[in-house]
């Protein structure tokens, strides 16, 4: 199993922190991607050691799982990179799973893949969710079919599970 994580500078260190070590438990290869193919750096400064180009995950077969970390700087950067985007649809096309926490479904409206899903994320952007067509849960954290979202790094426990679960592994 393999999960793919995209990032760009000023993702929330919590986000990228407790899930990458969470994805390392439960899937054999798990790749850092940022659009430089350089490493990129947290809110607070800590290092997402970048393993290829988003591009390079173009080239691959789709992940598993893709998960996109929040912090509003980082997923505003990917939401602009045409390599994510279609990695976004393609992952939405072939009903894989698709995790986005924060500000990180932002990349997801980019994609235009929330019409007619209930999608959740961050206070700030709820209303570009609703004008994209999305609908919003009262939950803290949704599952859509493919696509796992949440508010906040406060719900990465929840979130995580839910993502797992969603890979089928109950760890």
């Amino acid at each position: 199993m393999r999960v793919d994580i995209v990032v760009a500078a000023g993702f929330q260190d919590e986000e990228f922190v407790y899930p990458y070590y969470r994805f390392q438990e439960v899937a054999t290869e798990v790749l850092v991607a940022s659009t430089s193919g350089k490493d990129e750096f947290g809110k607070f400064g800590v290092p997402a050691r970048v393993t290829h180009t988003t591009s390079d995950l173009l080239q691959l077969p789709l992940p598993d799982c893709l998960y996109i970390p929040g912090g509003f700087e980082s997923p505003d950067r990917l939401r602009l990179d045409p390599s994510v985007l279609e990695l976004v649809r393609r992952m939405d096309k072939e009903s894989r799973p698709i995790a986005a926490i924060c500000h990180g479904p932002w990349v997801l409206i980019s994609a235009g893949i929330v019409q007619n899903r209930t999608v959740t994320g961050y206070d700030s952007i709820q209303i570009d969710l609703r004008n994209a067509g999305a609908v919003i849960p009262a939950e803290k954290v949704f599952v859509d079919g493919n696509i796992v979202s949440a508010v906040h790094y406060r719900n990465n426990a929840e979130f995580m599970k839910a993502v797992v679960a969603l890979l089928g592994n109950t760890l």
